[in-house]
C-alpha cells in the first residue's frame, strides 16, 4: 500500500470509488484549509467534496449531501500497517 491516499474516495460501498481498506485506516481531509469530518466523497484533481448535510436521510436511506468546490488536501490519519518480519 502507498503512503499517499488516492485521487478519489467515496464512503459509499456502492460507488466504484469506495475502498474500505483504506477507509478503515483513516483518511483526513482538508477543505480550503480547514479539516471536515462530514465528508462521504472527495476528489483532489478536480477540488469538490460531497460533505454529508445533518442526520438527514434521502428516500433510498442515504445520507443526503452536498457538493463543494474548493482546495481539497487528502492524507493519511494511521501509519502504515507494520508487515510482519520473516521468522528466523
Amino acid at each position: 500500500m502507498t503512503d499517499t491516499p488516492p485521487d478519489r474516495l467515496s464512503a459509499d460501498p456502492a460507488s466504484p470509488h469506495f475502498d474500505e481498506e483504506l477507509l478503515r485506516r483513516g483518511i483526513g481531509i482538508r477543505f480550503k484549509g480547514v479539516e471536515k469530518t462530514n465528508v462521504e466523497e472527495y476528489c483532489v484533481s478536480e477540488g469538490w467534496v460531497r460533505v454529508s448535510v445533518g442526520k438527514t436521510l434521502d428516500r433510498r436511506g442515504k445520507p443526503l449531501t452536498m457538493k463543494m468546490q474548493g482546495s481539497v488536501e487528502a492524507y493519511f490519519r494511521d501509519p502504515p500497517p507494520a508487515q510482519d518480519a520473516a521468522p528466523e
